[in-house]
């Protein structure tokens, strides 16, 4: 059986394995399970991912320009688009292009875009979402199967893309979402959700590093021994109430809303908190690989500073180390509470049963997804908005009084939610 994963999640070498670490929290457990519902298939993907990935998880990297390159990507899927609908006409093939080749020897090809199925996508690069849907339809034309798997689609704006997204989002054989927003959402745009299935994120599934393994970072052995309650605290540039998420130089105003919400959550509670990072990086080849520190380091040091300047909430620790997602998820899963502005963190600590509040965006393009998760784990609850006065520190204080019963609570839902992940692809052999 020949499978082939593709999607907008289709991005440079590097970028979903060692950036955000939520990234790569799904990407495991993804092709497992793949592999685990076709145990015989050949799986190939034009997710860029690292050798030692490819040989652990028995997948095949193709070249990205397939799917997206940056280069003439428009002229060429148009150029496709047109080969396929002349196909549908005639029954026949004037001409051809590799990637039409390749989706004709798939007994299944996948679409995994995340929450990037959509106007987000075009964030990416230049007419991606377009350029994006002409390749599933080709695929849908030409491949045995196909599917959209694990999304979070929307939003749409009217007009552009739409009835063409309606009418590729219609043509797959199977679509599951990882959330319940999602479907809704859909419904509201006029998307025809009589084969979407509402379950949730394979990254419930991911597995963390082994308890011995994360001892010797500075700090993780006074979160595990200490007798004060920890609790790890984790934003990105999302959360913030300007955009753009990547702004650099940000004042100290900017950070008010999160330095507010630990201040008072101190005097209330004597705990020890830490601001972590949930993003890596790494040098731009040709120089050598390593993990670097990511985008939202920065963010966490800068409120470190903000909150050490002000002189009112005390016990403040910066996580300095770098750590792999293993590490990262170990970590997360040995602090008393979480709250998170990274919805993967979110989820890296509700599957660990650690009573968690969810940061919201602040600013457009907004995400449901993050509404979405929190719903599923039955936490909806927990998520606070930066934008609204005082809310950050209400649900992190409400949280902390009610972490005995949210604690109960996520020990009896988990298991339901990591069934609902692994359901994603158990249906897959519903349509193969």
């Amino acid at each position: 059986m020949n499978i082939l994963v593709v999607g907008q999640c289709t991005l440079h070498w590097g970028r979903m394995e060692f950036g955000n670490i939520g990234n790569f929290y799904i990407m495991e457990p993804f092709f497992r399970e793949l592999h685990e519902s076709f145990p015989s298939a050949n799986v190939k993907t034009t997710f860029q991912m690292s050798e030692r990935f490819c040989q652990d998880e028995d997948i095949e990297v193709i070249p990205m320009s397939l799917y997206y390159g940056w280069d003439n990507d428009l002229e060429l899927a148009k150029k496709e688009l047109e080969i396929a609908n002349e196909y549908l006409k005639t029954a026949k093939l004037p001409e051809t292009t590799d990637y039409i080749e390749l989706v004709r020897k798939m007994d299944l090809v996948i679409d995994f875009s995340g929450d990037i199925w959509g106007d987000n996508a075009d964030l990416l690069g230049e007419d991606r979402f377009y350029v994006g849907l002409i390749k599933d339809y080709v695929a849908q034309i030409f491949a045995q199967k196909t599917a959209m798997i694990a999304g979070s689609p929307g939003p749409f704006s009217e007009g552009k893309n739409l009835s063409f997204a309606q009418k590729v989002y219609n043509s797959f054989d199977i679509v599951t979402n990882r959330e319940f927003l999602s479907k809704e959402l859909l419904k509201s745009y006029g998307f025809d959700v009589s084969k979407t299935h509402s379950l949730t994120c394979p990254a419930f599934l991911f597995q963390p590093a082994d308890i011995n393994e994360i001892k010797h970072f500075h700090y993780v052995e006074q979160i595990l021994s200490n007798d004060r309650p920890s609790i790890g605290f984790l934003i990105c540039g999302w959360n913030f109430t300007e955009g753009p998420f990547n702004k650099e130089s940000r004042s100290d105003d900017d950070y008010t809303i999160f330095a507010e919400a630990i201040e008072k959550f101190s005097k209330i509670v004597d705990a020890d908190i830490y601001l972590m990072s949930h993003s890596n990086g790494f040098p731009i080849p040709p120089k050598e690989f390593k993990l670097i520190h990511g985008r939202d380091y920065p963010l966490i040091k800068q409120l470190q500073l903000l909150l050490e300047r002000r002189g009112i909430a005390k016990n403040i620790y910066a996580l300095d180390e770098i750590y792999d997602a293993w590490q990262t998820k170990a970590i997360i899963g040995s602090f008393d509470m979480v709250v998170s502005g990274r919805v993967h963190a979110a989820v890296a600590a509700m599957s660990q049963y650690i009573p968690t509040v969810i940061v919201d965006y602040g600013h457009e393009p907004k995400a449901h997804k993050l509404k979405g998760f929190a719903d599923v784990a039955g936490q909806e609850n927990f998520v606070a908005q930066p934008d609204k006065e005082n809310d950050l520190y209400e649900k992190m204080i409400t949280a902390w009084e009610n972490r005995n019963y949210i604690k109960d609570s996520l020990i009896s839902k988990i298991p339901e939610v990591k069934k609902l992940a692994k359901k994603n692809f158990s249906l897959l052999k519903q349509i193969v």
